[in-house]
């Protein structure tokens, strides 16, 4: 595995662990220079202050800061031009999630796009699209609607 693959699969994991802290600010921060949004969506979100207000109007936190949630990527594929600074990725993702009056289950599951580029100061997000497949329990995760 070369150096910017394990970056870039860095980029991908610090997302979940961001998202399943509760650190909206962070995930601002993390996807600052991307477009964000749904893979058929008409309009893209961008910039670190629009996608931390997004985290914190849609997803709900519980006392400890967290939303009791797991974010699983899996079946990670990387298409890494070194030469170009560019880089893109396709995995999949199941939020798993577990707070007082819903047990342990999975509440959504998809699929992720992402493109990256290399500026001097490393990989980022320049844009990360997702695609919701199935559904199920979000009551005790989203604040408003399922973005789609």
């Amino acid at each position: 595995m070369t150096d910017s693959a394990v970056q870039v699969g860095n980029l991908i994991a610090r997302y979940a662990e961001l998202i399943d802290a509760g650190d909206f600010d962070g995930l601002g921060d993390l996807l600052a220079r991307a477009a964000v949004g749904a893979v058929d969506s008409p309009g893209l979100l961008r910039g670190r202050d629009a996608l931390a207000a997004l985290f914190t109007a849609t997803t709900r936190r519980y006392p400890d800061g967290t939303p009791g949630t797991k974010h699983v990527t899996t079946n990670l594929i990387l298409d890494i031009d070194d030469e170009a600074g560019t880089a893109a990725a396709r995995s999949y993702f199941t939020v798993l999630q577990a707070v007082p009056g819903l047990p342990l289950q999975p509440i959504v599951a998809g699929r992720y796009r992402d493109r990256f580029e290399r500026d001097a100061e490393g990989w980022f997000f320049s844009e990360r699209l997702f695609h919701i497949e199935l559904v199920g329990d979000v009551s005790h995760h989203m604040l408003s609607g399922l973005p789609t």
